[in-house]
């Protein structure tokens, strides 16, 4: 593949969740997890995914790594399918994408030193000595931060900053390419996620790393993200660079989720107008027709009020469109305003 290329790209992808009922335990429905979702992560760039919680975040970020099976659609990593790679071949690709998760003490495993955790998957992909072994987990506790003295510690006795950094490393062993991050700060103090934050945007520039940032902390997005992709209910809604998507959101559950976000100004913060949502996060097992956002949306309301025909929000699914908005948008009454 040309250099331009994209490193991954999904096409379409579909998640259900059986809901299982009676005494069988059959199938009574599905909860739609992930309903379409296409995206392109290019090289040396990160792409920030934002919604709420329930939205299909993590969902969608375990399906690009295909530590789950989509129920349809597809995934090319450098241009190779990963549901029609064999087991060995899925093997080999594993070493070039990785995943830190929300939670660090639940992912890594009490009844081993970081060492050893760190050793595991040098240990199963390389024929490597233990000397080698073990100066590669030194030189990943140095990446990111840690000293190597910290390899015979349990998790228990590590900060929570510092097992996330655990995590990070451990990510970081078999020197991939793409890193799934998803929500690493979420779960840390204010003052950890900066060095955390800043820690990764380092990695990123020596290792030339590509980056999946899963979060709901618009700051932080803003501040670590190339392009951002806002999702609703298991879908996209929009997406576009950085500068688009804060700058000129046009999607009204974007405008909404912006209204929220702290301004550092205080004149500013004191003139916020916050747009606030009305109503609950309809069910994924019983999505609504059309657009998803359409029982909650203030746009709609408003033009309603004025009169104007919004039965497309009801009848028909919006398209993923960039041709009003300038980045792609989905929505039957896209308008471009600042934020406020």
């Amino acid at each position: 593949m040309s250099a331009e290329a994209p490193l991954l790209v999904a096409h379409d992808l579909v998640k259900d969740f059986p809901i299982r009922g009676g005494v069988l335990g059959r199938a009574v429905g599905y909860v739609s997890a992930v309903a379409g979702v296409s995206l392109e992560v290019r090289r040396n760039e990160t792409l920030g995914l934002v919604g709420e919680s329930g939205c299909g975040k993590s969902t969608t970020g375990r399906l690009l790594l295909d530590l789950l099976t989509p129920t349809s659609g597809e995934v090319l990593f450098d241009g190779q399918e990963l549901s029609k790679a064999s087991g060995k071949e899925l093997a080999r690709m594993r070493q070039r994408f990785q995943i830190v998760f929300q939670d660090p003490y639940a992912s890594l495993n009490p009844r081993m030193t970081i060492g050893t955790t760190l050793a595991e998957p040098l240990k199963v992909h390389f024929d490597w000595e233990p000397a080698r072994i073990a100066a590669r987990v030194q030189e990943l506790l140095t990446i990111v931060g840690l000293s190597p003295e910290h390899a015979n510690r349990f998790p228990h006795e590590f900060s929570g900053g510092q097992r996330q950094r655990v995590g990070i490393a451990r990510a970081l062993a078999l020197e991939p390419e793409l890193i799934v991050l998803d929500e690493p700060v979420s779960a840390l103090d204010v003052s950890i996620q900066a060095g955390i934050v800043n820690l990764l945007e380092k990695l990123q520039d020596e290792l030339n790393l590509a980056y999946v940032f899963i979060a709901h902390d618009l700051s932080v997005v803003r501040h670590i993200c190339d392009r951002v992709a806002v999702m609703y209910l298991g879908k996209i809604v929009e997406e576009g660079t950085r500068d688009e998507i804060y700058g000129r959101p046009a999607h009204p559950y974007t405008r909404a989720l912006l209204s929220a976000v702290p301004q550092p100004d205080p004149k500013r913060e004191h003139g916020r107008e916050r747009i606030i949502l009305v109503g609950d996060v309809p069910s994924p097992a019983d999505p609504p027709s059309g657009c998803r956002f359409r029982t909650r949306c203030w746009k709609k309301l408003e033009l309603e009020a004025a009169g104007v025909d919004t039965s497309a929000c009801t009848d028909q699914e919006p398209p993923l469109d960039s041709a009003v908005a300038g980045h792609a948008v989905a929505c039957h009454f896209t308008e471009v305003r600042p934020p406020t």
